[in-house]
């Protein structure tokens, strides 16, 4: 009885497919069927021609072939076998007779896997069959690992290679070969290898190898090679050392493997954290890391180092004007001639510099942009300012040459701080900082021009800078008044009306209206600031409505950019109705100048506010650029003529003659008019004589606080004891004066 084999491996079919080819009938059935009862499918043949033809349909795990058949006997049915396709590695097992040494010998040449001598033990027969099934899946496993490795590798553009100890070079695979351009029957010597290597690097690479092996170290580098078809690669080698059982090197093995697009793409990357994408100059992040550099060498060395920073004047107005296309073709422009100004170089410098020698430090001199419109020059070794103020010379005549962006053609200049190394700043953020603080003190003094940082220019900064820091917390400080200056009719020696002069009390003293009015319009300050003085301007016209019967109105001085405010008549409605008294209690004035800079978009506003009663007064009239035609269209209620005009009337007849056609154009439109900066009785007398009864200035009272208006209201004007009153009087009964029309023209004083 034949007893049941064991289950099969889990990585073996659960029944594996076995061709029997033997020609004794007898003994093709109890083998067939031994082998059917230990789990195998078995599929016979009768003879080496009917298993060859049954293979090209039929695919078994194994073939069993007895030796001896006549016709074509095993030997040969192996070797037919052995050349089809796909039966390359399919296991054989040869069955011959006992102690058949010579068959044993010629089964193994013929190309069978494993041979078994004929007899009944199945139970030995199967097990050798499922021993030669194992080791066939594990040589099918192998093949497909160490192919997909080289499928990999090929992917990876990487191969393998052993170097052993006095074999004369390196052996690479296939693999490696093709990492070379070589075929596999061409086989890559040392001496083959090194003529790919360009000639400058060969040096250095022999001693690499040498030094690693004398040292039993790793040996990794990156080498450029030329091909056999002439292209340049980047190669990157790595080895590890082998050694013997005594310790000793035998070898090297290792990998080879192509990196030049991951160091081309890792080229790029680097260069695109270093340089600016549009001018191709050294970007913020290169430019301090060089400066950090000179300085070191500069220190090291005794010299001294200079930064230049570069701004162009009035970029923002081309860039605003032809687009930003246009500006970025600017800036390209730009950086080619600063980069002509200097020893400019575009190397990546990172982790130390490429160069040697006593003088390396120079190749750190570049020019490059530090952000918008604002660029550097790196002098690393300057003799003196002098050196750095030459650059800076030749770079503002380079920009002097007009650019044509467009088909339009462009001139643009520039403003150059310079600072130097160790006298203005021990580091990169110092010199950055003090030739910025030189570079404006060029903008604030007209641009177009350099200059060398002293350290009085940092001081107006910082004052400035200290200023706007204090005036943002002003208001909150309450810290901020109002001065009123009365406006005076002088035929009846009374006040009509005031003007309220912003004032700024900081730490018990007053700060001048110049030093911090056009700091607040610089800064934006100028509209929190406008919106406390219409507020503050219609309380203090509640309390002189109480005290003592104020009717008139308090002019407030309101930027052109208030007007943009949508909110605007709002905010005034509010105000005034906060404090109960009418919307003519507050009177706006406007400059000329900016009323006409933005036009278009104040009219919508003044005609909003006229209609709710709140009266426009034209500043400094007569100064402007604009047309008249702006006084036939807009609710305008008052014209004030620059105090330029008023300054010189009684002496000069061109005054009188300005004063006279502004007169007389109020008039024939209905429009008060009001003369400021009067300061003596014969200004005072000719305006009156030409017409003009409303005045302000120093003749009359300075700005002052409110509580001293009143004082002087009691103590000046109601006794009739300042030495004005009396004198209009004296004036031609028959003038006709301007404060009965409906509406008046203002001549207004610089307080």
């Amino acid at each position: 009885m034949t007893q049941r084999s064991q289950p099969f491996s889990e990585d073996l079919p659960d029944r594996p497919k076995v061709l029997l080819v033997d020609d004794d009938e007898v003994n093709l059935l109890l083998t067939s069927v031994a082998l059917e009862d230990q789990g195998f499918s078995v599929t016979t043949a009768t003879g080496g021609e009917e298993a060859i033809a049954s293979l090209v349909d039929f695919l078994p795990d194994i073939v069993v072939l007895d030796a001896v058949m006549p016709g074509l006997d095993g030997f040969q049915t192996c070797r037919e076998l052995r050349v089809l396709p796909g039966f390359e590695s399919l296991p054989v097992l040869m069955l011959t007779g006992l102690d058949d040494d010579a068959s044993i010998t010629r089964a193994y040449e013929a190309g069978a896997t494993d041979f078994f001598v004929k007899s009944t033990q199945w139970s030995l027969l199967s097990g050798r069959l499922r021993y030669l099934l194992r080791a066939s899946r594990t040589r099918v496993e192998l093949e497909r690992s160490k192919s997909r490795l080289a499928r990999a590798q090929d992917l990876a553009r990487m191969g393998s290679f052993d170097w052993k100890k006095g074999h004369g070079g390196p052996v690479f695979s296939i693999e490696g070969l093709r990492v070379f351009g070589v075929g596999p029957d061409q086989p890559l010597n040392f001496r083959k290898l090194l003529r790919m290597v360009p000639e400058e690097e060969r040096d250095a690479f022999i001693e690499l190898t040498h030094n690693a092996m004398e040292r039993s170290t790793v040996l990794a580098t990156d080498i450029h090679a030329r091909l056999a078809d002439g292209r340049q690669r980047i190669v990157h080698l790595e080895a590890e050392p082998e050694f013997n059982e005594h310790g000793n090197l035998v070898g090297y093995t290792g990998i080879v493997q192509d990196v030049t697009d991951r160091r081309l793409a890792e080229d790029r990357i680097r260069h695109l954290a270093n340089f600016d994408t549009l001018t191709g100059l050294p970007n913020r992040r290169q430019l301090i890391w060089r400066a950090e550099r000179a300085l070191e060498h500069g220190r090291r060395l005794n010299h001294q180092v200079a930064l230049l920073l570069i701004d162009l004047d009035r970029f923002k107005v081309i860039n605003d004007t032809l687009g930003h296309g246009a500006g970025d073709e600017l800036l390209v422009e730009v950086a080619r001639r600063l980069r002509s100004c200097v020893r400019h170089s575009d190397q990546v410098l990172e982790s130390s510099l490429e160069t040697v020698g006593v003088r390396s430090h120079r190749t750190l001199e570049a020019v490059g942009r530090l952000g918008g419109d604002e660029f550097v020059a790196l002098l690393p070794e300057v003799a003196d300012e002098r050196d750095a103020e030459r650059v800076a010379e030749r770079i503002l005549e380079a920009m002097r040459l007009p650019i044509i962006i467009g088909m339009q053609e462009c001139f643009v200049t520039a403003s150059v701080g310079i600072a130097l190394f160790p006298r203005d700043g021990g580091n990169v953020a110092d010199l950055l900082r003090n030739s910025d603080v030189a570079m404006y003190s060029v903008k604030s003094a007209g641009r177009n021009s350099s200059s060398v940082y002293r350290p009085s220019q940092s001081g107006q900064g910082r004052e400035k800078l200290e200023l706007e820091s204090a005036l943002h917390k002003a208001i909150e400080r309450d810290e901020l008044v109002l001065y009123y200056q009365p406006k005076i009719d002088v035929r009846g020696a009374k006040m009509v009306g005031a003007e309220a002069l912003m004032r700024w009390r900081r730490q018990g003293v007053l700060v001048p209206p110049g030093d911090f009015i056009p700091l607040a319009e610089e800064t934006g300050l100028i509209i929190p600031l406008s919106e406390w003085a219409i507020r503050e301007a219609a309380r203090q016209a509640r309390i002189w409505q109480d005290n003592f019967g104020f009717a008139d109105s308090i002019a407030v001085n309101l930027p052109s950019r208030m007007f943009e405010r949508t909110d605007l008549v709002e905010y005034i409605h509010t105000a005034v109705t906060t404090y109960g008294v009418p919307h003519h209690a507050i009177e706006l004035e406007i400059t000329e100048t900016g009323l006409m800079k933005d036009l278009q978009n104040v009219i919508p506003a003044l005609h909003r506010l006229n209609e709710i009663g709140v009266e426009i007064s034209i500043d400094d009239f007569g100064t402007g650029y604009s047309s008249l035609a702006y006084l036939t269209t807009l609710p305008i209620s008052e014209l004030k003529i620059d105090r330029s005009f008023v300054r010189d009337l009684g002496m000069t007849p061109q005054s009188s003659a300005v004063v006279t056609a502004i007169i007389a154009l109020a008039r024939s439109l209905g429009l008060r008019v009001i003369a400021e900066g009067v300061e003596n009785l014969r200004q005072m007398e000719v305006l009156h004589r030409l017409g003009c009864g409303i005045m302000q200035g120093f003749l009359f009272s300075k700005p002052q606080p409110p509580e001293d208006i009143e004082d002087w209201l009691e103590q000046t004007v109601l006794p009739r004891k300042a030495p004005w009153i009396g004198k209009a009087g004296s004036a031609d009964a028959n003038e006709q004066p301007l404060v009965t029309r409906t509406r008046a023209l203002r001549i207004k004083p610089v307080a």
